[in-house]
């Protein structure tokens, strides 16, 4: 069973759709409760780390979903601000974060001869560095849907799944064990988006 993770932030609707549309047998979960019936979970968020930190707190399934992945290690997906969660901390904000991949979210930064514009948004081609296996029949170099300002820097270059260029090389994948994050939108980057969704549920 799924779970999509409901705190109050993310386009739950989307991935639920996504994931009916698929025959995968899906929850949105609203309390601790309702985690606890599925063995998979999608965390997703929009806006600033601090805030969805407080939302994760404040839903009372922060412990829950921390023994279900670290203990049981039920396999998750981060996705935007619900990947950069999972690092220790922020430049966006002074929360720790929820430390399950080591690393810091960091602004992204351009140098003064190939300047950008923040944030980062729209299409961009997303470069696999590993053979994750929610990139599976996803082409090597294939384009997603991104919206952020903010990027994840790994603590352990092993940690890196993927990678895309803008002005600068931003980290847009990460995996460690069963935890996983994508920066940029799965259910809104049509069929790659898909096929990544379709292979964390056949993980």
């Amino acid at each position: 069973m799924m779970a999509i993770v409901d705190y109050g932030l993310g386009n739950i609707r989307a991935f639920l759709n996504i994931y009916r549309d698929l025959g995968v047998p899906t929850i949105v979960a609203v309390c601790s409760e309702e985690l606890s019936k599925a063995d998979k979970f999608i965390l997703p968020g929009v806006g600033a780390f601090d805030h969805a930190m407080e939302r994760l707190d404040g839903s009372g399934m922060r412990e829950t979903l921390t023994e279900l992945v670290i203990s049981r290690r039920a396999p998750v997906l981060g996705v935007c601000v619900g990947m950069q969660i999972l690092a220790n901390s922020s430049e966006e904000g002074t929360r720790a974060g929820l430390g399950w991949i080591a690393g810091t979210v960091r602004r992204i930064r351009f140098a003064a001869e190939a300047p950008g514009v923040l944030p980062h948004m729209g299409w961009n081609t997303v470069r696999s560095v590993t053979n994750s296996g929610i990139f599976s029949h996803v082409a090597s170099e294939a384009e997603f849907y991104f919206l952020h300002s903010y990027h994840f820097e790994c603590a352990d270059r092993n940690n890196v799944s993927a990678e895309a260029s803008y002005s600068t090389t931003i980290t847009c994948a990460v995996n460690a064990g069963n935890v996983y994050g994508v920066q940029f939108h799965p259910e809104k980057s049509h069929h790659n988006g898909i096929q990544l969704l379709k292979n964390f549920a056949d993980l």
